[in-house]
């Protein structure tokens, strides 16, 4: 077997080495740091605390530390004040300025307001009725949670391994793991969380949000509402003249629009955390390559890809309820929770909240090839299209590292893995790996150390491991 390049090199998602060092962050942060630091904590404690109904003290043990290193430190020392009843979270930066602001809303969860702007900011909402959470609950796994647990233990030697997931040194030096579920065959066969999680608790996904992405757009295609062959209908690129109007969705899809990105794993921070608009940061980055040619890996060609169907759909209601409508409840994942920035942009690159259960059901819908109970919800072919390989690869797929379909990544003999293995997966420790020739499932959820402070967790050699568990 080549070795396996780690995650965090793989996806390119930790800061620049440079931000990485302790003479840099012992500086004293600038503004502009100050304002993303205090969004970050507005962000993650909205959605902490509203999402996933987790404390307060919980959210900032897990999602408020060990993070970006230049962020860690004015993270902790800003002042958040939480006002419960309007569900909102603000933390001061400034003393002439105004505090920075995240808003919940239901089925959005948690929006920054512009820097300067406060919670009566006008903020996208869906204006559609959800499912009854306690009616959906009880319907049979998958579509609700009636049997899903497993009926009886799993091997000892399956079970062993689940336990030794959430050990923190087996699977990675320091790795911190809040939930493992093992499909086989669409029944669950093992399942366990880190205590103060469960199957109704949701985590930020991080880039497995861009898998989910992947999904709603394929549902547009199947609709007729996007083509991915076409020009994607982002409506900045629409002027004559503007090179940048050939990117195709595909090649959005395929991290290949030869947009600029500032530096490795492009972390869009202005518009994960700085309340800057999808509209005016990733819309506006110049070309530098030909597009299709050249892979890179970039939240913005996610981002992008979002907002190409919201201007093809040329209907915000619509858009914004497109999502749940038709994909997420159909399949029962009610718990899974797109944020947008202010202006009603997805930040499906990175802000979607969900639970690992909604995960399993995700990855049902794929080996399935896109057929829920009966209905087709994915056009057919489409999970054969997001494993297959995009025709520019990245650099390190030709001698070990996992390669790259349609947002989704690849795996295979190389990580001793079974050929056809593909995954959604994401900073921090969120995977879900699909092994179709063995009808199985992996979920992990984490909150790994980003940066100095831990190894990541193995992900190819626990699901190699679990692969092998499963014929004992």
């Amino acid at each position: 077997m080549r070795p396996f390049a780690p995650l965090a090199a793989a996806m390119m998602l930790a800061a620049p080495a440079a931000a990485q060092t302790d003479q840099q962050t012992a500086a004293p942060p600038d503004r502009h740091t100050l304002s993303l630091a205090a969004g970050y904590k507005a962000a993650f404690l909205c959605s902490g605390l509203f999402n996933a109904g987790l404390d307060r003290e919980t959210v900032a043990e897990d999602d408020l530390t060990r993070i970006y290193v230049e962020l860690r430190q004015p993270v902790q020392d800003l002042p958040a004040v939480i006002d419960r009843e309007a569900r909102t979270v603000s933390v001061a930066f400034a003393e002439d300025f105004p505090a920075r602001v995240a808003v919940w809303r239901p089925h959005l969860g948690c929006v920054q307001a512009p820097p300067g702007g406060n919670a009566d900011t006008l903020l996208p909402r869906v204006t559609v009725e959800g499912p009854d959470l306690a009616a959906t609950d009880a319907l049979p796994w998958p579509m609700g949670d009636a049997g899903a647990a497993p009926a009886a233990p799993p091997s000892p030697a399956l079970s062993a391994l689940v336990d030794s997931a959430f050990d923190r040194a087996s699977f990675g030096e320091g790795s911190e793991t809040t939930a493992v579920i093992v499909v086989k065959d669409g029944r669950i066969i093992a399942e366990q969380y880190r205590d103060g999680f469960g199957p109704h608790v949701s985590q930020r996904t991080w880039s497995v949000g861009k898998s989910l992405a992947a999904s709603v757009i394929g549902a547009a295609v199947m609709d007729g509402i996007i083509d991915v062959d076409a020009p994607a209908p982002v409506p900045e690129w629409r002027r004559d003249g503007d090179p940048r109007g050939a990117i195709t969705t595909e090649d959005l899809l395929h991290m290949a629009s030869g947009l600029w990105t500032e530096g490795p794993g492009n972390r869009t921070d202005d518009v994960y955390f700085g309340g800057t608009l999808v509209a005016e940061r990733s819309a506006g980055l110049p070309l530098e390559a030909e597009p299709g040619t050249r892979w890179r890996y970039a939240n913005n060609d996610t981002l992008l890809a979002m907002r190409g169907l919201r201007a093809a759909m040329n209907d915000d209601d619509r858009y914004l309820a497109y999502p749940f409508q038709r994909v997420f409840w159909k399949i029962g994942m009610t718990r899974t929770v797109p944020e947008t920035d202010w202006g009603g942009d997805f930040i499906f690159s990175s802000q979607v909240w969900t639970t690992a259960r909604d995960l399993a059901r995700l990855g049902l819908l794929y080996l399935n090839d896109g057929v829920w109970d009966g209905e087709r919800v994915l056009p057919e072919g489409w999970a054969d299209y997001v494993a297959t390989p995009a025709p520019a690869q990245p650099s390190n797929a030709a001698t070990g590292g996992a390669g790259y379909g349609a947002q989704f990544w690849l795996f295979g003999p190389d990580q001793d893995l079974p050929e056809g293995t593909y995954a959604a997966q994401g900073n921090r420790g969120q995977y879900l790996i699909i092994v179709p020739s063995r009808g199985v499932l992996i979920v992990r959820r984490g909150f790994d150390a980003v940066g100095p402070g831990g190894e990541g967790f193995d992900i190819a050699r626990f699901s190699a491991e679990v692969l092998a568990a499963l014929e004992e």
